[in-house]
């Protein structure tokens, strides 16, 4: 059944029925029984996963499952041996038992994961020393072929240093074949052989159906013809020739690697061939060699497996026969699957890959014959009648071996131990909830106490001790039981709260006069309001139908009148809430400092019921517009929900400063509109920007101008044209144009270009009325005087004040800085389908609004100088017409003129930084509009973005205008973890042992 939660007296349903009866004393173990982690008899044993290393477990249990490999790695003498062979002798047996000694080469490590995979009592080992000595990333997912190639070249090159020839010489008769690459002249029939060993034989699986069709191809005859011709030493010509591999000798055990994994030259990265190839148990090698005497039939002994659709990921398995049985296992890391009935099972592998529409139906196998869309690589060996092979653990990796087990058996007896006292532990709890739960309800007339639900929920789950009792979070303002929180409480009796308190302590203790009174009457008052906020609503609205007479009225406020129910119904949830959370605490939870800090600053902007008449002075407001009277039955009506709503006699004067102040403002608005008019009479072509002077063409009926800050003429004009709600300007502050030494921060150059937005020019006519309408803190004056024996229309301009040289370059520096160091500039992504987009949209200037572009063609450029923002459209070298393409164009405020940006269809907005290399900006769009990075080629200008490692100041700057672009998306990855994996450069085994290193 379950628990009655508003139901402080309902005790059923908390956790009880695990106790009550009889227990089975599994039931009390909650730790896992260690014998699940011992080695079955008869069974081999797992590798754990160390993240990504499943293609290293399949070797792994592959190799030691060849026993010539095993047994000669076994006679490898380690520095523990200190000696050649198996240490017989007791003074090595004596330096083998120190507990210091730990594998240190890749081959003795190898040797303690063989012997431990040999004679190890736990299910799975943990080869971390082996992966480690190799320097492998646990965490990457690697070639599993390119792994095993190096893997056996590396073997092969630390067993080559070895005296005993077995071995020194095992990787080669293991593993070591030989063809010969045979040139034969069609002219002269001459043969030209050249030798060579394989230790695998790497199958095309394209176009093939089966293995022997690989094998064929891989022995074909080529043609060799026309400019492919080969030099032939006896005819001193080139002629036309053949080509193929002869087969000359083949090893004990014939890897055959599968070359599923092949590089897709139109996407650019892997790829992973999902087709079928049929093999047979029994592959007779004979019809393939050069000489047909000897033994060539071999049996299939491993199938290496990989699940999955991708190149880039997925999981390897292996199916490896027991050479000793013949029975099939299924190797999966840690877990070892025995195959029924001797037969290797492939079935359920297959399943595993991705099925797509244009997947071939898995072809009919025959007896003895398999067939596999996942296998990567076939492992044959030669078939021979010989008696398997015994394998011993030598001493010395024995008593390694031995060690390992005795902590795997300490850990063992440790689990059971602590499995027996959890048992005994839950019998004890069983007795003691059994005979408190019987007790556990409070008898009618007893005393009681009130603990939480949760509490006794944790008491009868033993995977999660109680701690010390918390009632905090139940108690009122009051310091009492909050009548909200009986909910979630349960009633129980004096006795096993005793038992409570004791065991567990803490509190305070809510017993029978815990419930706060105050607390209970507040919610009945709260309640009773809001049962009777309807029927008061219809009696107000009615009583404002009835027209106040005399002088008995109240004003209220209009808009408080239109929301007075609302306003009163949320000032009682708010009560409600006040004293449902008195304490500070919602359910234990203390709300952050931010949170109430903002809901204090949005109850301040809010304005309470009749608030909207008061004046700033704290009396009735002037605007008898806003508010109306009510009558007295009305205003006590309101004033039972509104007890603090400031009160107004209709017979109350307005507030008295506020009448001063309205007179006051009526005064000042006649003299502002006063000074406006009189100010633009003055300054009537400065005021409607006609006739003025221009320091590119300098006037000839002047020689001197004078210089006040854009900012002031703006502000000036806003209060001109709007004298009663804008302030009057007062003064000029020429002051910030001038540098902290008192000089002028522009050239005259700068001045005549990208300055002159900052500055206005005025006329000297213009100059004495602003002198005489406004304080002037600087006069800035710009001088025309004819140069010494210069042309007729030479001229020298200067300065007053002069200009400060040092302070001009820190300003120019600064604004270099600025266009360099940005954090979130928005460069807009979108496709582009021919040559005009691309010019109309990487000029976005073309796109504005008529005043603006009015704005922009006052902006005179000095002939030559073409505007990057126009990408070279007008003219020059003619674009390649690109076709089906990302494009992006940049934008950031303070570098375009236009903050306006129009938006296309199809377009993604990109946020960069200055510190984003070129290429995270590739993995950007590469996620916006899945372009592969190497798919992207991005340009500036005509200029391709190659250096991926570059920041946007050295890779794309300038910045204005910034267009990216990039070819359309792939239209068949494989999965989209292909697409994350090939913006990484493939390392492979960079920099581990494989490598030397």
């Amino acid at each position: 059944r379950r628990n009655c939660r508003g139901n402080p007296n309902c005790l059923v349903g908390i956790g009880e029925h695990v106790w009550l009866g009889e227990i089975d004393e599994n039931s009390f173990h909650n730790i896992d029984d260690p014998n699940c982690e011992r080695r079955k008899k008869n069974a081999f044993v797992g590798l754990t996963n160390l993240g990504a290393t499943c293609y290293v477990n399949t070797f792994l249990q592959m190799w030691f499952l060849n026993l010539e490999l095993r047994q000669a790695l076994y006679l490898c003498p380690s520095e523990c041996a200190a000696g050649e062979g198996i240490p017989k002798d007791k003074d090595v047996e004596l330096a083998v038992s120190s507990p210091d000694y730990e594998p240190q080469t890749i081959c003795e490590h190898l040797q303690y994961l063989f012997a431990l995979l040999q004679n190890s009592k736990r299910r799975y080992i943990d080869p971390s020393g082996f992966v480690k000595a190799l320097g492998l990333d646990t965490g990457q997912q690697q070639d599993a072929q390119e792994f095993s190639k190096l893997f056996m070249s590396l073997l092969e090159d630390t067993l080559s240093k070895q005296k005993n020839p077995d071995v020194r010489n095992i990787v080669q008769k293991q593993f070591c074949g030989e063809y010969a690459y045979v040139t034969v002249c069609n002219q002269c029939g001459r043969e030209s052989k050249l030798l060579s060993k394989f230790y695998e034989l790497e199958l095309n699986i394209q176009g093939h159906k089966q293995l022997t069709d690989c094998i064929t191809e891989f022995l074909k005859e080529e043609k060799l013809e026309g400019d492919n011709r080969y030099f032939c030493e006896s005819c001193q010509s080139k002629q036309n020739a053949t080509r193929k591999i002869r087969l000359l000798s083949l090893p004990c055990t014939l890897n055959l690697q599968l070359m599923r994994f092949v590089f897709d030259r139109q996407t650019g990265h892997k790829k992973k061939l999902n087709t079928y190839i049929g093999f047979s148990e029994l592959l007779d090698m004979e019809p393939f060699m050069e000489q047909k005497n000897g033994l060539y039939v071999y049996e299939l002994s491993a199938v290496l497996i990989h699940r999955g659709v991708s190149a880039y990921s997925g999981h390897y398995i292996a199916h490896v026969k027991d050479p000793q049985t013949g029975e099939w296992y299924k190797f999966n890391d840690e877990d070892i699957e025995k195959m029924e009935g001797k037969k290797l099972q492939l079935g359920i592998e297959e399943d595993l890959a991705e099925p797509s529409k244009s997947q071939a139906r898995k072809p009919k196998c025959g007896k003895g014959s398999h067939c596999s869309r996942n296998a990567y690589m076939l492992v044959y060996r030669l078939q021979t009648r010989e008696k398997s092979l015994t394998v011993e653990v030598p001493a010395f990796l024995q008593e390694l071996v031995e060690r390992d087990n005795c902590k795997f058996e300490e850990w063992c007896n440790e689990m059971a131990e602590m499995r027996k006292q959890s048992v005994a532990r839950g019998k004890i709890k069983h007795e003691e909830v059994k005979e408190l739960y019987k007790r556990l309800p409070a008898e009618a007339g007893s005393p009681y106490d009130f603990i939480s639900l949760e509490m006794l929920q944790k008491w009868l789950d033993e995977s999660t001790p109680p701690k010390p009792i918390d009632n905090t979070a139940c108690l009122c303002s009051h310091g009492k039981l909050h009548p909200d929180k009986i909910s979630i409480m349960k009633r129980i009796s004096e006795y096993v709260a005793d038992f409570f308190y004791r065991r567990y302590g803490g509190g305070p203790r809510l017993n029978v006069k815990a419930l706060c009174k105050e607390c209970v009457v507040e919610r009945c008052r709260i309640l009773r309001l809001k049962n009777q906020l309807n029927e008061d609503y219809k009696a107000v609205t009615n009583l404002l139908k009835v027209t106040v007479k005399g002088s008995d009225g109240f004003w209220v406020g209009k808009a408080s009148l239109r929301s007075w129910r609302q306003l009163a119904l949320e000032q009682l949830n708010e009560q409600d809430e006040d004293t449902e959370h008195s304490n500070g605490k919602v359910n234990g939870n203390t709300p952050s400092k931010d949170e109430s800090n903002e809901e204090k600053r949005e109850e301040e902007e809010e304005l309470n019921f009749n608030e909207d008449i008061v004046c700033p002075h704290g009396d009735l407001c002037i605007s008898e517009n806003e508010r109306r009277v009510v009558s007295k039955e009305a205003w006590e009506k309101l004033k039972q929900y509104f007890p603090k709503a400031p009160e107004f006699p209709s017979s109350r004067e307005c507030c008295s400063q506020c009448k001063i102040l309205e007179r006051e403002g009526e005064e000042n608005e006649a003299l502002h509109k006063m000074m406006a008019s009189e100010q633009k009479t003055s300054l009537q072509n400065l005021f409607h920007d006609k006739s003025r002077p221009c320091l590119g063409s300098w006037p000839q009926e002047t020689d001197e101008l004078y210089i006040v800050s854009q900012f002031f003429v703006e502000e000036w004009r806003k209060f001109v044209r709007r004298p009663t709600r804008c302030s009057p300007v007062s003064s000029v502050g020429n002051s910030v144009l001038l540098c902290p030494h008192g000089g002028l921060m522009f050239t005259y150059a700068s001045m005549t270009k990208e300055d002159s937005k900052l500055i206005a020019l005025i006329w000297p006519s213009e100059w004495e009325r602003i002198q005489k309408l406004f304080v002037v803190d600087h006069v800035i004056k710009i001088s025309r005087r004819p140069a010494a024996g210069a042309e007729p229309d030479g001229a020298v301009f200067t300065s007053e004040p002069q200009l400060c040289p040092e302070c001009r370059e820190g300003l120019l520096c600064q604004q270099q800085r600025d266009l360099r160091e940005y954090t979130q500039a928005t460069i807009y992504i979108h496709k582009v389908v021919d040559n005009k987009k691309v010019m109309k949209d990487a000029a976005p200037e073309l796109n504005v609004s008529s005043s603006e572009a009015e704005e922009e063609r006052e902006e005179n450029k000095p002939e030559g100088e073409q505007d990057p923002d126009f990408n070279q459209a007008n003219g020059s070298a003619k674009r390649q017409k690109v076709s089906h393409q990302s494009y992006a164009s940049y934008q950031k405020q303070g570098i375009r003129r236009s903050t306006r940006h129009r938006k296309v269809r199809g377009e993604k907005a990109l946020l960069v930084s200055a510190n984003q290399t070129l290429k995270e900006l590739k993995i950007q769009i590469m996620h916006a509009f899945s372009v592969a990075p190497f798919d992207q080629n991005l340009s500036i200008d005509g200029k391709i973005l190659s250096d991926d490692t570059a920041t946007p100041p050295s890779a794309i700057h300038p910045l204005p205008p910034f267009p990216p672009q990039a070819d359309e998306p792939i239209a068949d990855y494989a999965a989209m973890d292909d697409v994350m994996q090939v913006c990484m450069p493939e390392e492979g085994f960079k920099g581990t042992g494989l490598l030397g290193h």
